[in-house]
């Protein structure tokens, strides 16, 4: 079965029992401080998780975009991937775990869609602790189903409990799918650490709620979350024993082949899988308003086409391969994505400008670490290279601290990451200590503080397009409790007079104590009415619309104040670049 076919027979099945299809959320997280990637289909649905409606009903199924860094280094082996697409169904305070296990196990092994022989599944479920109980309901559906005893196993809350993701929010146990993949029968005693069982499927239980002070209560509304991902089951589906031996994967080392004059080899190669998986996550990522840049989510995306650009030179596959590895991606997902298409003109132009820019200093900044390989003496037992030089490399010639910690290792050599942060410190103010460690707080904070900013972030919007121009559009946004920051296109530094005159124009609207009004309607019927939206191809058949007067119209999310009476003086602390062609601001509200 290819992985198109799974997809929209996942989609259609759950359509089948009630469900609403909705579009994919972009992979970088409108609302959600605490990640700076969308990592789990779960992560853009967290406040209809927690109560709030969703125009779209209480039933919803998707297949939504997901980006991890976590194993990056990773990247290379058959199974690690950056980007990866995750088919999901959920149930918003509708039905709960009996009739969840049930849809999983008919999509699973019946006839009509995926045929799976029952001998070929076992099942994990949560066995209890001092914060909840054994789950019995999911064991016994499962038994009733006719999943023998000895295929279900018993796991704590390590391996069978989903979330919060932050310190606080939904959570609760879960209970996952296995297919076994090796010759011959099944083991009759299903045991999880045998990797020949892959898990395929993951249904959440989200019944608590995660305190601040690690205490769990029963959630008023319980939901179902789960989550299959599209790239491992199709290639279980297909016999193979990588996703990267798949259709997903094959069209992109076809290209490498071309471009190298090469035929097919009988294996792929580390280097071959990294620039596969990595240029497919940066198209992604840059599809949603990313470019190459030295913070957040920018340097992510730097970092995977400099390690792309340095895998590809190891292969001598030369330059500007960037962009046609990027058209096989996009003619390969326009239809299930077509913000892809959409973006295609500036994806070519990030892609050709980083790989021009990085190429011209990628091999003078070789023989400059080699130099500071050969200066080490031979005899001592350990080998390190300074943060101050390794911070050298990345301010010359643009090397990712990760870079220089991989070329490091090639030689047995290892980096001072506590001097490299020092240097970056001194340098420029700000240090990057960890993309996934970066931002601190709650999943999806609703506080009364975020709401303000975030509703501060709507004026901001507004005040910058009526006094730059209409060509303002979103980039990326990111608020906590103490601030917000956004970013936009725009290509010129801007002067403090004109940041002075938006400020004045935001204050002067929270003057004016405008009510924020939300109202639920089709994404066509927003366009006529005069709304813009932050991510153009993200949205469901029905939208909600908030409305501050007579000053902003937007799509949006998030958790909003009910009056900018509420919100405080709106005060810009600083503007900068982000990334080439988009513009950061940083502001505050002082009560």
């Amino acid at each position: 079965m290819k992985a198109r076919e799974l997809r929209r027979k996942y989609i259609d099945f759950f359509v089948g029992k009630g469900h609403q299809e909705i579009n994919s959320a972009p992979v970088v997280p409108e609302n959600d401080p605490t990640c700076l990637f969308t990592t789990a289909g779960m992560h853009p649905l967290v406040p209809y998780l927690s109560g709030e409606n969703h125009p779209s009903g209480k039933r919803l199924v998707d297949c939504q975009k997901c980006i991890r860094t976590g194993d990056i280094d990773e990247v290379g082996d058959a199974v690690h991937l950056t980007f990866f697409e995750m088919l999901g169904n959920w149930s918003l305070g509708d039905y709960f775990k009996a009739e969840a296990i049930e849809y999983s196990f008919e999509f699973l092994t019946s006839p009509e869609w995926l045929d799976i022989p029952l001998d070929k599944l076992a099942v994990t479920v949560f066995e209890g602790d001092e914060d909840a109980p054994f789950d019995r309901e999911a064991y016994d559906i499962w038994r009733q189903l006719g999943i023998p005893a000895s295929r279900i196993a018993k796991r704590n809350k390590k391996d069978n409990w989903w979330g919060p993701a932050g310190q606080t929010g939904p959570c609760g146990p879960d209970t996952e799918m296995f297919y076994w993949t090796g010759a011959g029968e099944a083991p009759e005693v299903f045991e999880p650490e045998n990797e020949l069982w892959v898990e395929i499927w993951n249904d959440v239980f989200m019944q608590y709620h995660k305190q601040a002070d690690g205490s769990y209560i029963p959630l008023a509304q319980k939901n179902v979350d789960t989550g299959m991902g599209l790239e491992r089951v199709t290639a279980i589906l297909q016999g193979k024993s990588s996703c990267y031996d798949t259709e997903l994967f094959l069209p992109l080392f076809a290209k490498l082949d071309e471009i190298r004059g090469l035929a097919p080899p009988p294996e792929r190669t580390a280097s071959e899988r990294i620039i596969a998986d990595h240029v497919r996550a940066a198209v992604f990522i840059s599809a949603d308003g990313i470019a190459p840049g030295n913070v957040d989510q920018a340097y992510v995306l730097r970092r995977l086409l400099r390690r792309t650009i340095r895998e590809a030179n190891k292969i001598g596959l030369g330059e500007t391969f960037l962009v046609q590895l990027a058209q096989v991606i996009i003619a390969g997902y326009q239809d299930m994505y077509p913000e892809l298409v959409t973006n295609s003109a500036r994806i070519r132009e990030e892609f050709e400008h980083e790989e021009k820019q990085f190429a011209t200093t990628l091999a003078k900044g070789t023989r400059e670490f080699e130099k500071l390989i050969a200066a080490v003496p031979a005899e001592l037992r350990k080998k390190i290279i300074s943060g101050k030089k390794a911070f050298f490399l990345y301010e010359t010639y643009g090397f990712p601290l990760e870079l220089t910690e991989e070329m490091a290792a090639e030689h047995g050599f290892e980096v001072d990451r506590e001097g490299f942060a020092k240097a970056y410190r001194q340098h420029q103010e700000r240090s990057r200590q960890g993309a996934e460690q970066k931002f601190k707080g709650g999943l999806a904070d609703a506080s009364e503080q975020t709401a303000n900013l975030h509703t501060a972030t709507h004026l901001l919007q507004q005040a910058l397009r009526r006094v730059l121009g209409d060509h303002i559009q979103q980039r990326g946004s990111n608020i906590t409790a103490e601030r917000l920051r956004f970013d936009f296109s725009h290509d010129e530094k801007i002067s403090p007079e004109t940041l002075n005159e938006v400020e004045r124009l935001v204050n002067e609207i929270i003057e004016r104590k405008l009510p924020v009004v939300c109202r639920e309607m089709t994404v066509e019927e927003a366009q006529n009415d005069g709304a813009i939206g932050l991510f153009g191809d993200r949205y469901g058949d029905r939208v909600k619309v908030y409305s501050i007067g007579d000053f902003s119209k937007e799509i949006c999310g998030g958790p909003h104040a009910a009056n900018t009476g509420d919100l405080g003086r709106f005060k810009i602390k600083k503007e900068e670049s982000s990334s080439r062609g988009v513009r950061r601001i940083k502001a505050v509200l002082i009560k």
